[in-house]
């Protein structure tokens, strides 16, 4: 169980993401007081808001608050009926957008689950020819159906495009680990045959863009890298920093490696990227950094600034996830995607 006061405070960031108003996600929680079971707890409230958007036909936001009821990882039946309904409405929406499609990936000793589009194959809509591929990944504490309107776009864009998770997310099976970042260059193998994948990009939110910078050092078909509040080093090595994360953050990170919490401080420093690792990164970063970060050290973001070779960041005065900035985000996150497709041969 989490403390519903934090899970409150958390929720603002990943609402803004989702287009759905303070007023209307702080109307619904201020209903919420527990995290138990029944009348009142985080997960029958956000659930019964969700069977209502879904009964009106609004599949998106019944999506979204079942995320929510989910949030911020399953532990125990009544979160996890939230995530099987969270895809489930996904896949009754993407029947309204044939372009959108399910794939189910084996990887390692695990499935990962991930959603579609532009892939060609033998009832493909994308037809026969091979597009760019950009994969597109979010946290710790955000399931791949948050993202898939931004498949969408991707097609916009003439890029194929996956929408999945990190290991121990949502459908993903795998631990997190500092070998995940794996993960990537599996999924472009597994893909070789529908998408260019010799030109590959990534949307890598908070830690997901730190296994795409560690995924950048080995694999020269990643071409860009567009990211937001991705951790570097001192968050995985600075143990005083570590005591001081909102325990949401600490919580979901033990889940997701598999152990007690009070053995992330011997784990976690082996996910630091080194400044070896980071000086091999050549190719284009665009990086959403917020300077009242609670959970990304301000270190991490300079680490960047004096060893990476292609690096531009927007920086907000803003907490993680920069929930006040989110428009202004959205528009500068498509346009750098633009720009690197307009810039990378």
């Amino acid at each position: 169980m989490s403390d519903v006061d934090e899970l409150k405070r958390h929720v603002a960031a990943h609402a803004a993401t989702l287009g759905i108003g303070p007023q209307e996600y702080q109307a619904l929680t201020a209903g919420i007081s527990h995290d138990r079971v029944g009348p009142g707890s985080w997960v029958y409230e956000w659930s019964r808001a969700a069977e209502e958007r879904e009964a009106e036909g609004e599949l998106l936001t019944a999506a979204a608050f079942y995320n929510f009821a989910r949030f911020p990882f399953v532990d125990g039946n009544a979160r996890l009926d939230a995530l099987e309904n969270c895809v489930r409405t996904i896949e009754e929406w993407r029947y309204e957008v044939p372009a959108v499609e399910r794939l189910d990936l084996k990887i390692g000793n695990g499935t990962v689950g991930a959603w579609t589009t532009g892939l060609v194959g033998p009832d493909s809509p994308a037809g026969g020819q091979r597009r760019p591929l950009l994969i597109i990944t979010g946290g710790i504490v955000s399931i791949k159906e948050q993202w898939v309107p931004v498949l969408l776009t991707a097609a916009e864009l003439g890029l194929a495009a996956v929408v999945t998770e990190l290991p121990g997310v949502g459908e993903n099976t795998l631990r997190y680990t500092p070998e995940s970042w794996r993960i990537f260059p599996a999924i472009l193998d597994a893909l070789a045959d529908s998408a260019d994948v010799s030109r590959t990009f990534v949307l890598a939110l908070s830690f997901s863009g730190h296994l795409a910078l560690r995924w950048a050092v080995e694999d020269p078909r990643l071409r860009g890298i567009v990211t937001a509040g991705a951790p570097v080093r001192h968050l995985f090595t600075d143990r005083a920093w570590q005591d001081a994360l909102p325990p949401v953050t600490r919580d979901t990170l033990a889940h997701l490696a598999g152990v007690d919490v009070g053995l992330l401080p011997d784990l976690l420093p082996g996910f630091a990227l080194s400044d070896q690792e980071l000086t091999a990164v050549t190719i284009p970063v665009r990086y959403v950094a917020s300077a009242r970060d609670e959970i990304i050290p301000a270190h991490d973001v300079q680490l960047l600034r004096t060893h990476l070779a292609d690096l531009v960041v927007l920086e907000h005065d803003d907490v993680h996830g920069a929930p006040g900035h989110a428009a202004e985000t959205r528009a500068w996150t498509v346009q750098a995607l633009r720009d690197l497709l307009d810039s990378t041969p």
